[in-house]
């Protein structure tokens, strides 16, 4: 089997160091690429899903809560106010708390920002059928 040398495409960044050197106890050097990806790069591969993050975030965020909830349920229940078990479930439940209200708060933003794209493209819209009358 013969080796094709490494291509490299047009549109991937290059890293200052390709490798890194590494000594096998064999007295042989491994030489291990690490490729660095853009934003295109990641944007493509995923499908743009790296802007739902809000979306992502929803199921752990309850998961969390809930065990957070129950945790601390168990806790007081058994009058351990001040114990480690009380103290991980109200972390738990803070946590759990704290992503929802991101999640919210990054839905918010999204549609701001998509109704101001939308005007945005109203306005365009507007002013293009007023010339084509005028």
């Amino acid at each position: 089997m013969t080796e094709e040398p490494v291509k490299e495409s047009p549109g991937t960044p290059r890293s200052p160091n390709p490798g890194t050197m590494e000594k096998s106890p064999k007295s042989e050097v491994v030489v291990t690429m690490v490729p660095l990806v853009s934003e295109v790069q990641l944007m493509a591969a995923t499908g743009g899903a790296e802007l739902s993050c809000y979306r992502c975030i929803i199921p752990f965020a309850v998961v969390i809560l809930i065990t957070g909830v129950v945790v601390t349920a168990v806790a007081y229940s058994f009058n351990s106010h001040g114990s480690i078990i009380s103290i991980l479930g109200l972390v738990l439940l803070s946590s759990g708390l704290f992503l929802l209200a991101s999640s919210a708060l990054c839905w918010k933003v999204r549609q701001r920002s998509k109704k101001g794209k939308r005007r945005e493209s109203q306005t365009v819209l507007v002013a293009n059928q007023r010339s084509l009358f005028a």
